[in-house]
C-alpha cells in the first residue's frame, strides 16, 4: 500500500495524520484520494470500516480555503450517528491547521443551537439530507459557496426515503462543483444519481467481496414458522459473544427480538419506530457489551461503528445479492474469523444461487441437524449498562463519571467500561459483579456538585 507521504499534501497535514497511525494508505483511500484532490468527480464503491471518511476528508480538508469562512464543504450522510462520526474523524484530520470550523446539522435534536452555529458561519457542514433541506428552505444555511459535495453511503440515503431532499438539496449547491459519492452498491438509483449530478465521475470499486477463510458462511433451509427455533439453535451452538441480526422488516424485528427474550437471551432492536434517545440507548448498550444481541433492519443498521462483531445472521435474506455482502461484512474483520448465518425457506433458495454468482462461490445448504447445542455454559452478559440523566450540556465529561466511580465510589478502573456522554443523557459499561456497588455510588453522590437520576439497563 502507498504512503500518505506519496500525495501532494502538506507536512503538517502528513504530520497529523501521523500521529493519528494514518500511514499507508487503504484500498479506498489510495483509489479516491488522487482524483478528491485535484477536484475530479468520483463515484466510490467501498463497505463501511475500509477508510472511506479518510478517502474524502482528506482532499477536502487539502482543498479548502480557511481564510474564507463560508460553507465549502457540505457532506450528507444517512443517519444521526453516521454524521456525528464523520464529523468526528474531520476534526480528527483538522488538527493540521487551525481555525477550521465543522458543524453537524441533524434531526432528533433542537432546531434553533444549529441555526445560531449556521449564523457564525462555517467551512464544513455535516448533517442529514431531511434537517439539511429545512434549514435550506427556512433561509439558515447559505450553500453558495460550496465547491465540494459529498453524499455518504448514498445507497441508504436512497433506502431511508431521502431521494426527494437529495433532489431539493441540489437545487441550492452551485452546479460547478466536485461530487464525491460513495456507495456500499451500485444499485440502479446510484447510477441514476451519479449521472444527474457529476460530469466524468471516476469510479473506484475496491473491497467488495469477502474471502471465505475470514468469514465462515451457512446457509440453513427452514419453513418460515420453524426460523425463531432456528437462531436459537444457531446462538446455542456457537455462542458468538456479539451477534446482529438481519431481518427485511421492522415488525420481524420486533417479533424475534420478543420470541428470544421469552427464550431466556438479551436482545434489543434498532428499527424506524424508536425515538432518538431510545436509538441511541439500544446503540450504546450493543456497543458497550451489555447485550449481546442486536437485531436490525438494513436502513437502521447502516453507520453503525460497530467493531469485533462475532456472527452476522440474516434471519431474512436480502432481496440484493450485494446488500447480502454488505450484511457480512461487519464481521471477519482486522484478520479475525467471522461467522455468518443465512436463513431461507425453500422457495428462496434462488437467493443463495445469486449469492453464488456475485461472489464466485458455490455454498450449499447445511445441514440443521448439525446444529447440536454446545456443550460449553452459556456466557453471563459482562456487563451492565447504567445511564445518567445528565450530558454534555450539564457540563458532565466521561472523565467525571469515571472519577465518580473509581475515586469516590471505590471502584477499580478495570471495572468500568465505554463512557458515552451526549447532549442531555450519559450511559457507562459496568462489569455485572460490581454493577450494584457503581449504580449505588452514581445515585448517592454527587458529580459536578449536583446529584442525578440513575436507571440501570439489562
Amino acid at each position: 500500500m502507498s504512503a500518505f507521504s506519496t500525495l501532494p499534501l502538506t507536512k503538517s497535514m502528513i504530520d497529523n495524520l501521523g500521529t493519528m497511525g494514518y500511514h499507508k494508505m487503504t484500498p479506498v483511500q489510495a483509489g479516491s484520494l488522487p482524483h478528491v484532490l485535484k477536484g475530479e468527480d468520483l463515484l466510490a464503491q467501498a463497505k463501511t470500516g475500509s477508510g472511506k471518511t479518510a478517502a474524502f476528508g482528506i482532499g477536502l480538508l487539502h482543498n479548502l480555503n480557511v481564510k474564507r469562512f463560508r460553507v465549502q464543504a457540505l457532506v450528507m450522510c444517512p443517519t444521526r450517528e453516521l454524521a456525528e462520526q464523520v464529523a468526528g474523524e474531520l476534526r480528527r484530520i483538522a488538527r493540521f491547521k487551525h481555525n477550521i470550523k465543522i458543524v453537524t446539522i441533524c434531526g432528533g435534536v433542537p432546531f434553533l443551537p444549529q441555526q445560531i452555529s449556521l449564523e457564525h458561519q462555517a467551512h464544513i457542514v455535516v448533517g442529514t439530507p431531511g434537517r439539511i433541506e429545512q434549514h435550506l428552505s427556512r433561509g439558515t444555511m447559505n450553500l453558495d459557496n460550496v465547491t465540494t459535495l459529498v453524499l455518504d453511503e448514498a445507497d441508504r440515503m436512497l433506502d431511508v426515503g431521502f431521494a426527494d431532499s437529495i433532489e431539493a438539496i441540489m437545487g441550492y449547491v452551485p452546479k460547478h462543483r466536485q461530487t464525491l459519492l460513495f456507495s456500499a452498491t451500485f444499485p440502479e438509483q446510484i447510477l441514476g444519481l451519479s449521472t444527474r449530478f457529476q460530469k466524468n465521475a471516476h469510479r473506484v470499486v475496491v473491497d467488495v467481496e469477502h474471502e471465505e477463510n475470514v468469514i465462515r458462511q451457512h446457509f440453513y433451509e427452514s419453513d418460515w414458522e420453524a426460523k425463531d427455533d432456528l437462531v436459537v439453535r444457531i446462538l446455542e451452538r456457537h455462542k458468538p459473544a456479539s451477534t446482529l441480526i438481519f431481518c427485511n422488516t421492522k415488525l420481524q424485528c420486533k417479533s424475534l427480538t420478543t420470541s428470544l427474550w421469552t427464550k431466556g437471551f438479551s436482545a434489543i432492536s434498532i428499527h424506524g419506530d424508536l425515538e432518538q434517545k431510545e436509538r441511541t440507548e439500544v446503540l450504546v448498550r450493543f456497543s458497550n457489551g451489555s447485550c449481546p444481541i442486536l437485531i436490525a433492519t438494513d436502513v437502521a443498521a447502516r453507520g453503525l461503528d460497530i467493531t469485533g462483531l462475532s456472527a452476522v445472521i440474516n434471519f431474512d435474506l436480502p432481496f440484493e445479492p450485494e446488500v447480502y455482502v454488505h450484511r457480512i461484512g461487519r464481521t471477519g474483520r482486522a484478520g479475525k474469523e467471522g461467522m455468518a448465518f443465512s436463513l431461507m425457506t425453500p422457495k428462496e433458495r434462488f437467493r443463495m444461487e445469486e449469492i453464488n454468482t456475485i461472489m464466485g462461490t458455490s455454498f450449499e445448504v447445511s445441514d440443521v441437524e448439525a446444529l447440536e447445542p454446545s456443550i460449553e455454559e452459556d456466557a453471563v452478559v459482562p456487563m451492565v449498562t447504567l445511564s445518567i440523566n445528565g450530558g454534555r450540556k450539564s457540563k458532565l465529561r466521561p472523565g467525571d463519571i469515571l472519577g465518580a466511580l473509581t475515586k469516590d465510589g471505590g471502584l477499580a478502573g478495570t471495572s468500568v467500561g465505554k463512557i458515552n456522554c451526549f447532549d442531555y443523557y450519559s450511559y457507562v459499561a459496568i462489569e455485572r459483579s460490581v454493577a450494584d456497588k457503581a449504580e449505588k455510588a452514581l445515585s448517592t453522590k454527587k458529580i459536578k456538585g449536583r446529584h442525578f437520576i440513575i436507571h440501570r439497563h439489562e
